[in-house]
Formats: C-alpha cells, sequence, structure tokens
C-alpha cells in the first residue's frame, strides 16, 4: 500500500482525471473553437486566393491596356509623320504653282511693257512721219498743184463710194 501514499501516482490520477473532464466536458468547445479557427483560416486562404487571381487579372487587363495604348501612341505618331509629310508636299506643291503663277505675271507685264513701248515709238514715229510728210508737202505745193489735187481727190470720192 505504500504505492497509493506515492504522490507522484495521485499526481498523475488527478492529472489523468483532469485530462479526462478537459475531454469530456471541454472538447467538444476545443474542437468547435479549432474548427471555427480552422475554418477562418480556410476562408481568409481562400479569400487571399480570390484576391491573388482578381489581382492577377487586374495586372494582365493593365498591362493589355499598356499595350493597346503604346500602340495607339505608335499609330498617332506614325499617323502625324504621314500628315506632316502631306502637308509638307502640298506646301511645297503650293509654293511651286505660286513661284509658276508669279513668274507667268512677271512675263504677261513684260509683254505689255513691250507692246507699250512698241506702241510708243509706233504713235511718236507715225508722228514725225506726219510731220515731215506736211513740212515736205508744205514746201513743195504751190497753189496751182493743190487746186488740182484737191479737184483729182474730190472726182475720185465718188468712184470709191459706189
Amino acid at each position: 500500500m505504500e504505492l497509493l501514499q506515492n504522490p507522484t501516482l495521485w499526481v498523475g490520477v488527478a492529472f489523468a482525471i483532469f485530462i479526462l473532464l478537459v475531454v469530456t466536458k471541454g472538447g467538444k468547445s476545443i474542437v468547435a473553437g479549432l474548427d471555427a479557427r480552422g475554418e477562418a483560416i480556410r476562408k481568409t486562404l481562400e479569400e487571399a486566393q480570390n484576391l491573388r487571381e482578381e489581382a492577377q487579372k487586374t495586372l494582365a487587363e493593365y498591362k493589355r491596356k499598356q499595350r493597346d495604348a503604346l500602340k495607339e501612341a505608335e499609330e498617332i505618331i506614325e499617323h502625324a509623320k504621314q500628315e506632316a509629310k502631306r502637308v509638307q508636299e502640298e506646301a511645297a506643291a503650293d509654293l511651286e504653282e505660286s513661284l509658276k503663277r508669279r513668274e507667268q505675271q512677271a512675263m504677261d507685264k513684260i509683254a505689255q511693257a513691250e507692246t507699250a513701248a512698241l506702241n510708243e515709238v509706233r504713235d511718236q514715229a507715225v508722228d514725225v512721219a506726219i510731220t515731215a510728210t506736211r513740212n515736205i508737202l508744205a514746201g513743195s505745193m504751190t497753189k496751182a498743184k493743190a487746186k488740182s489735187l484737191m479737184d483729182d481727190s474730190i472726182s475720185a470720192l465718188g468712184e470709191k463710194f459706189h
């Protein structure tokens, strides 16, 4: 009976009873608490997985949008280059046309000036010729000769008008 008086034995028995009571009375609540905690952890992990997948989708979408924006920017730049080239070609053509038009206007003005100068010289030559003829005729014409020329001219008028 010495065994019954051993304090270690009684501590062991008390510990076993305590464990048995804890398992029978609080086991369900401990298990339920652990299950609840496990379920909360599982939900947190699922939520984290969903958030990760959503973040990956969002990242992929933004990368796609970035690629699209870069492509669109390149297209805009190419279009702007083409438009600038077209405008430059139009400007060059307009300049060429304007220069041709101004050259033609200058040539026309020169031709007009030449014509005006020729007409002026002709008019002066006619004036000089008329004056010279008048002077020559006035110097060599007598009254009898003038009367004879006048009569011949008057008689010739009748024939010219019929």
